[in-house]
């Protein structure tokens, strides 16, 4: 009988300790929101696929219109200027993503360097604020300095007794001053994920450097980037999905829409934005992100294929 009694209470401990037992109840409690966030956001939207392959027509719905093959995604590659557009979104993308491997990780590094943590901690909120501003302000502030009429550039050069220059139509300071503007405002943010990484890494390693005599920058070089790399590695290539989606209020809001400028800040999500509002047609821009998302997960993917042969540590699946 106790023989039984034991069998039985180890059966029922084991459906109580299985995915679905009472142990794991609250867990899946404490889940559910995020999953519940993740279907209606995520997975039931993708019905909107079907847009990107259909002529929609408003009084049918998405589901009853005609389908026009791959009709909406000619339209990226037939305008004359797409050249142009996917050269400005790969070498945005490409100097951000440099530019985004090497600059927080230098900001980082200079923070934890500083021997007064108060110091360091003002320094550090000073270079997260950009990121809260949003990009209208931002947009501001540049016409603060760039404003033909009342901008602070044009009223210095009219004291030096020079003529003002309409800076919203001079091509060749602008791509410098986007790529400015986008890590301005990211690099704090990207810099707080490295120095949190910073902090993890084990301070015996330091003490044992220093008693060898190395000096501040070897250990810089030898202990704080090779304990980096794994995080440098997954955010390179989280970027590197990123490279044909290019950020659209920095592109169409900053620039303010001129049209002198558009060869150096006309990228995908500007011109599907503007060919929307011409043609009305949902179906091509649609088409664009569908696109984009597709390229994207395809460089994720290859990306992190490439990092795991070499080094699988590096690889983030």
């Amino acid at each position: 009988m106790k023989t039984k009694e034991v069998k039985t209470t180890s059966k029922n401990h084991r459906k109580k300790n299985s995915l679905g037992g009472y142990n794991n109840k609250a867990y899946f409690m404490m889940a559910l929101p995020g999953m519940l966030h993740g279907l209606i956001f995520c997975y039931l939207p993708l019905i909107g696929i079907l847009i990107a392959f259909k002529d929609i027509d408003y009084s049918l719905g998405i589901l009853k219109s005609p389908w026009c093959g791959l009709r909406n995604f000619k339209f990226l590659f037939s305008s004359p200027d797409t050249g142009i557009i996917f050269r400005n979104t790969l070498c945005y993308g490409a100097v951000g993503i440099i530019l985004g491997a090497i600059c927080p990780v230098a900001l980082a590094v200079a923070f934890t360097k500083l021997r007064s943590k108060c110091v360091s901690k003002a320094y550090q909120t000073i270079a997260m604020l950009p990121y809260f501003i949003s990009w209208i302000i931002v947009s501001y502030i540049v016409a603060s300095f760039f404003d033909y009429k009342f901008g602070a550039l044009n009223h210095l050069m009219k004291n030096l007794g020079r003529e003002p220059i309409d800076w919203y139509s001079e091509i060749k300071v602008w791509p410098f001053l986007l790529v400015f503007l986008n890590l301005w405002k990211g690099l704090g943010y990207n810099a707080v994920v490295y120095i949190a990484s910073i902090a993890g890494i084990d301070a015996s390693l330091y003490e044992a450097a220093a008693i060898d005599g190395a000096t501040s920058h070897q250990q810089t070089w030898y202990i704080t980037l090779p304990q980096l790399s794994n995080i440098i590695a997954i955010m390179l290539i989280m970027s590197i999905g990123g490279l044909i989606t290019s950020n659209f209020d920095l592109f169409y809001a900053v620039p303010k829409e001129s049209g002198a400028l558009f060869p150096v800040t006309n990228v995908i999500n500007t011109f599907v934005y503007r060919s929307l509002k011409i043609n009305n047609d949902i179906g091509m821009s649609s088409a664009a992100g569908l696109l984009q998302s597709v390229i994207g997960f395809i460089l994720v993917t290859s990306s992190n294929f490439i990092m795991g042969k070499i080094d699988e540590d590096k690889a983030m699946f």
